[in-house]
């Protein structure tokens, strides 16, 4: 159920889910935040803000790859260490 902004008139969260969109890339739990909190501001006012939606996605997946890699690189380096 989206509709199109009037002429001139950005919907809400569309700039704060491109700069969610952008922070996802480098800190991804802060890009992710931001990100749904626009994307939310935008469904609330029945809008569609995919930059935002990117944006969650990315942080989450980028967030599970560090969380996979410092679960899998800590005890490696634990026991070499040692």
């Amino acid at each position: 159920m989206s509709q199109p902004a009037p002429v001139g008139v950005d919907y809400p969260g569309k700039s704060l889910g491109i700069v969610g969109l952008v922070l996802s890339f480098f800190f991804t739990f802060i890009g992710s935040l931001v990100s749904f909190i626009a994307w939310r501001q935008s469904r609330a006012a029945g809008y569609r803000n995919t930059p935002a939606l990117v944006g969650v996605m990315i942080g989450v997946v980028a967030l599970a790859f560090w969380v996979v890699l410092i679960a899998v690189f800590t005890p490696l380096f634990a026991a070499t260490t040692m």
